[in-house]
């Protein structure tokens, strides 16, 4: 009898936002409705040279603003602003 690797694919979402006042991927998974951050990691701003990726790091960053400190983040939004 062979054994069968099962692989399993998970969608994970992901969008820029502002972290500690710099800019990040921040990723993300939602279940039952409800995002859950997996983790971030800090880009510049010269890594995104097309127009669309620009516009994504306006409109993402106006949106969303955490502040990462002892493994939790805190939403910076006044307005509530959820992931996804």
């Amino acid at each position: 009898m062979k054994a069968i690797d099962i692989v399993i694919i998970s969608f994970m979402n992901w969008c820029f936002a502002r972290i500690n006042n710099r800019l990040a991927e921040i990723y993300f998974e939602k279940k039952k409705g409800k995002p859950k951050i997996l983790g971030h990691c800090y880009v510049k701003t010269s890594e995104y040279k097309t127009k669309k990726e620009q516009a994504w790091i306006k409109a993402d960053t106006a949106k969303f603003k955490f502040v990462y400190r002892d493994r939790k983040y805190k939403n910076l939004d006044p307005n509530g602003a959820k992931l996804g």
